[in-house]
C-alpha cells in the first residue's frame, strides 16, 4: 500500500497544504483508550504516566506546545529568549489567561509566579516525591539544592514532613533564595537560570514539570487536598474542561467557555473518550458509529485486508504514524519467586550472565510479535536501538538514532529483522550455558512474562511470544512462562516477580538523556533501574561492571553542554555500550493500522514531550479517510 504514496504525489503537490478532508467536519469527537491504560491521578504535576497525561494536556496549558511538525510553538508564552546563549532563558506571558473549575467559572489570574509554585512542588520531596524532578533537579540552577533540602527536611525526625510541606516559593523563601527562577508578575516574566548553556531547555517548557499552579488553590485547598486533586476539585487553565467521568468508562471534555486562546485555537465542542476491553471491541463500536478512529488487531486488519470479512473497509486502511514510544524488554535483576520476597536465584544468575542475555538479544525474531499489531507491514514496526527516533539531530541534520546504528554496525534496512542472528545467539547459548551450569543454574531457565488476565488478546499475543521463545531458542534452554495479573503493580512490579517488561518510554524533552538516565546505575532518579529492572540489587560482579561502564560514560557524555555534536556522539556510543552489554533489548516502535476519520497529519506530532494528544486544530471528516486520501495528505506534509 505504501506504493501508493507516490502514484498520488502529482496529485499532493498540486494541493501542498490544503487538506482533503471533507467540507464537513466533526464537530464532537469520539475516541478511547483500552481498559489498562485508565487514568491514575489528575495530578499533572504528579504523573509521569502517558496514560494520564494524554487526558491532562487537553486540560491545563504549559509555556510552549508542539505543532504537527513537531517544531516549538508559542502557548502559555507567546515568546521566549536566551540573552546569553542558552544559559538563561525568559518566557513572557500572554495577557488574560485565567484559571477556572470545571464550570468553567473563573477562579483567579494566571500569573507568572504560578510557574514558580509549580516548580516548588515538583522539587520538594515531601510534596511530590521524587517525580518529574529529574529534568529541573539537572538544568536549574539550585533545583537539585531544594530537592535534597526538602528530602532532609522530610526525613529529619525534628522536622518532617509536614515542615517541608509548608514551604512556599514566596519572596525570601529557601525555595527562592535556591532556585534559578524569576517570576514578575507585573511584566508577565519568567526567567530560569540553568547550570550551564542548554541550547534545548524550551523543549523542557513542553512537559509538566515546568507547569503552572496557583497558590491560592493550594491555599483553598492544602497540600494534601492537591496532592489528591480530582477533575471536580482542580482548576483548569487549558482548552478543555472534565463534564463528566465514569472509571474505567469514559471521560467528557468539553471546550473551556473562558479559554485565553478560543479565537486563535479550533476546538471540538465535546471529546468522549470511551474506555474499551480491547481493539476488538473498539472496531465493533467504530462499525456502529460510536468511535471516529480504531487501531486495528491481527485478526480484524488481516480479515480486512484479505476480503474475508467488511471488505468494504479495505480502502480505507490507513498505516498510522509511529507513537513516540520506543518499547524494550526490561530484564528483571532481582526477580524473586512467586510469594514475592524469596529471591529467584536461578533467574537471577542466568540473567546477570552476559552471554545469556546476548542470545535473547540476537537470538529472537520479534517478527511474528511486531504482527500482532501490524500483519500487513510488521517491520516497520522493528527498534534498532534505545532512544526514539526523531528526538534529537546533530547540526547536519542527522537523527541521534543513527549515530547509534553506526556504533553498532546496524544498517537500516525494511526488508528483514536487523538484529536477527541465528549463528551469533547459538554461539552466545552454549557460552551461557557452560557458565550457567558451573554456577549451579537449572534449565531450561524459565522466564516468567506476566500479562493482564482480563484481556484475550494479550493471551494470544503471549502465546505467539511462547512460540519465539521456543523456536528460537530452544526449550532445552528456556521456557516462557506467561502468568496473569489483575493489578500489574501491586502483584508483580512491586514483589517483583516478572522476568521482563515490554514497556515503552517517550522523551520529554529533546535530549537522548531523557532514554539513557532512566537505566543507569545507583541513580535514586533512573526511573526504570529503580522501578523494573532493579539492577541495584543485583551483586554478580561482571554485571555490575557493565553497568558501571554504561553509567560513566553517561555521566561523562552528559557534562558537554557546549558542542551539541560532540554531546550526541558521547551519548551514542554511551548507549551502544548498554546495547552491547544486552543491559536492554530494543523490541519495537508502535506502528498499526486505523480507520479513522482524522487527518493524522494535522495533529501535534513531536517524538518527545506530552503534547501528541491535545485535541486542537485537527482536521477531520465526517467519513473515513481513504488509503490515497491519507497517503496524499502525507505526500504533502513531507513538502511543507
Amino acid at each position: 500500500m505504501k506504493k501508493l504514496l507516490s502514484l498520488v504525489l502529482a496529485l499532493a503537490m498540486l494541493l501542498g497544504a490544503v487538506s482533503l478532508a471533507s467540507a464537513d467536519e466533526l464537530t464532537e469527537l469520539n475516541t478511547y483508550e483500552t481498559q489498562a491504560r485508565e487514568l491514575e491521578t489528575w495530578n499533572v504535576h504528579y504523573s509521569q504516566a502517558a496514560a494520564d497525561l494524554n487526558v491532562l494536556c487537553n486540560l491545563f496549558d504549559g509555556l510552549l506546545t508542539n505543532d504537527n511538525h513537531g517544531n516549538l510553538k508559542p502557548n502559555a508564552a507567546k515568546s521566549y529568549e536566551s540573552p546569553d546563549g542558552g544559559k538563561t532563558w525568559i518566557f513572557t506571558l500572554n495577557q488574560g489567561m485565567t484559571w477556572f473549575n470545571k464550570e468553567g467559572e473563573v477562579q483567579a489570574d494566571v500569573k507568572a509566579s504560578d510557574w514558580a509554585t509549580g516548580l516548588e512542588w515538583i522539587l520538594n520531596y515531601a510534596k511530590n516525591d521524587s517525580y518529574n524532578v529529574s529534568m529541573p533537579a539537572e538544568m536549574i540552577a539550585g533545583a537539585n539544592e531544594y530537592y535534597e533540602y526538602t528530602k532532609a527536611m522530610t526525613e529529619d525526625e525534628s522536622q518532617g514532613a509536614e515542615a517541608a510541606k509548608a514551604l512556599t516559593a514566596e519572596a525570601g523563601s529557601k525555595f527562592a533564595e535556591l532556585v534559578g527562577i524569576a517570576c514578575d508578575d507585573e511584566a508577565g516574566t519568567i526567567t530560569y537560570t540553568l547550570v550551564d548553556s542548554l541550547p534545548y531547555f524550551p523543549s523542557v517548557a513542553t512537559y509538566n514539570c515546568l507547569y503552572p499552579l496557583s497558590a491560592e488553590l493550594i491555599e483553598e485547598m492544602g497540600v494534601d487536598g492537591y496532592r489528591d486533586v480530582t477533575w471536580e476539585n482542580m482548576w483548569y487553565n487549558g482548552a478543555y474542561v472534565v463534564s463528566y467521568y465514569e472509571y474505567q468508562n469514559q471521560k467528557v471534555l468539553v471546550k473551556s467557555p473562558n479559554y485565553w486562546n478560543d479565537a486563535n485555537c479550533k476546538r471540538f465542542d465535546k471529546v468522549t473518550i470511551k474506555m474499551v476491553e480491547s481493539a476488538a471491541t473498539a472496531y465493533q463500536l467504530f462499525k456502529e458509529g460510536q468511535l471516529d478512529h480504531v487501531s486495528l488487531d491481527q485478526a480484524t486488519l488481516q480479515a480486512i485486508y484479505d476480503g474475508t470479512a467488511d471488505a468494504e473497509y479495505k480502502p480505507n486502511l490507513v498505516e498510522s504514524r509511529p507513537t513516540k514510544y520506543s518499547y524494550q524488554f526490561h530484564l528483571v535483576y532481582a526477580k524473586n519467586l512467586e510469594d514475592g520476597t524469596t529471591p529467584d536465584v536461578n533467574w537471577n544468575t542466568a540473567v546477570a550472565n552476559e552471554n545469556f542475555r546476548k542470545s535473547l538479544y540476537f537470538g529472537l525474531d520479534l517478527t511474528n510479535y511486531f504482527a500482532r499489531t501490524n500483519a500487513i507491514n510488521p517491520l516497520s514496526c522493528q527498534n534498532y536501538v534505545y532512544t526514539g527516533n526523531g528526538v534529537s539531530f546533530t547540526s547536519d541534520g542527522t537523527d541521534y538514532t543513527a549515530l547509534v546504528r553506526k556504533e553498532l554496525g546496524l544498517e537500516y534496512d525494511s526488508e528483514k529483522y536487523v538484529r536477527y542472528d541465528a549463528a551469533k545467539a547459538a554461539e552466545f547459548k552454549a557460552k551461557a550455558m557452560e557458565e550457567l551450569a558451573a554456577k549451579g543454574v537449572t534449565f531450561p531457565v524459565e522466564v516468567e512474562y506476566y500479562i493482564s488476565g482480563a484481556s484475550t488478546v494479550a493471551a494470544e499475543t503471549a502465546k505467539v511470544l511462547e512460540n519465539i521463545f521456543s523456536t528460537c531458542l530452544g526449550d532445552d534452554y528456556v521456557k516462557l512462562v506467561t502468568k496473569t495479573y489483575t493489578n500489574l503493580a501491586n502483584e508483580v512490579r512491586k514483589p517483583r516477580k516478572a522476568s521482563f517488561y515490554i514497556n515503552g518510554w517517550g522523551a520529554d524533552f529533546a535530549d537522548p538523556i531523557n532514554f539513557l538516565g532512566q537505566e543507569t546505575y545507583n541513580d535514586p532518579q533512573a526511573y526504570y533501574a529503580n522501578n523494573y529492572s532493579i539492577c541495584n540489587e543485583n551483586s554478580d560482579p561482571d554485571l555490575i561492571a557493565a553497568y558501571q561502564e554504561f553509567t560513566d560514560l553517561v555521566v561523562a557524555a552528559k557534562a558537554i553542554t557546549n558542542d551539541m555534536d560532540a554531546r550526541y556522539a558521547a551519548f551514542a556510543k554511551a548507549e551502544a555500550c548498554m546495547l552491547n552489554h544486552a543491559l536492554v533489548i530494543p523490541c519495537n516502535y508502535e506502528v498499526s493500522w486505523e480507520l479513522t476519520k482524522i487527518n493524522n497529519y494535522s495533529k501535534v506530532y513531536s517524538m518527545y514531550g506530552m503534547q501528541g494528544y491535545r485535541y486542537v486544530d485537527w482536521e477531520t471528516s465526517t467519513t473515513p479517510y481513504t488509503t490515497e486520501e491519507m497517503n496524499a495528505l502525507a505526500a504533502a506534509y513531507a513538502a511543507q
